[in-house]
């Protein structure tokens, strides 16, 4: 499986344990309420629909008459499939929700592994973001180096495109830090201090659904291609 594959499945998951859904709903959210993933075909989403209904993670069923109404005029033909949760599936998710090495440190795994912090133990959550920090810390330390040895062969634009590329990641270290001060702290990202109703933060968190900093909500157009 590769990388994006192993991502995609991951996002497909989480968005289905909220509610069952069918193709083109799935890809909406992925592209927009996400912002994780931002250009990907049907031809990439039913493989991997079918995937997991082969592993036993997701089950196909027809839509009610609602759905039937909606997607006939969105896919130009037959009613759309919807894909619901299994058992199997939300255990498996809850597996990959408890695991935070090195993949889920990465730029792509980061994004989709925040976008469903609200599901994920605050131990788990502290694990991410501080090897997610760790990880821009080392980028932004090569960076810097780079910069230094290239510094007089570079043009003015260059080299303000590379301390635009270095802002970047030194603002969304910032942004890391106050993360995981809030999180020690007990704090949701309101800044609420746990007790109370907040109490359940301190095991399922809540995130509001929100992006990873410089993701921008894009909205498509169906596809006819989707089943």
């Amino acid at each position: 499986m590769s990388r994006r594959s192993g991502i995609l499945e991951f996002a497909v998951l989480g968005l289905l344990r909220e509610s069952p859904m069918h193709g083109y709903e799935l890809r909406k959210r992925l592209n927009t309420s996400l912002g994780v993933f931002r250009a990907f075909s049907y031809g990439t989403l039913y493989p991997c629909l079918k995937t997991l209904v082969a592993n036993g993670w997701l089950i196909e069923e027809p839509g009610n008459n609602h759905d039937d109404a909606l997607a006939a005029p969105l896919a130009g033909r037959r009613a759309k499939i919807v894909y619901r949760l299994t058992a199997e599936g939300k255990e498996h998710f809850e597996e990959l929700l408890s695991q935070a090495g090195p993949d889920a440190y990465e730029d792509e795994h980061f994004a989709a592994r925040f976008a469903f912090f609200g599901q994920t133990s605050r131990d788990v959550r502290m694990r991410v973001l501080e090897g997610r920090r760790s990880r821009l810390e080392e980028r932004l330390e090569k960076m810097r180096a780079s910069l230094a040895r290239t510094r007089e062969r570079l043009d003015d634009y260059t080299l303000e495109l590379q301390r635009h590329g270095m802002e970047s990641v030194e603002r969304e270290v910032r942004w890391l830090n106050e993360l995981i001060e809030s999180e020690r702290a007990g704090r949701d990202l309101r800044g609420s201090a746990s007790g109370g109703s907040a109490q359940q933060d301190t095991t399922t968190g809540s995130t509001g659904g929100l992006p990873r900093p410089g993701d921008t909500p894009r909205t498509d157009t169906p596809d006819d291609t989707a089943t």
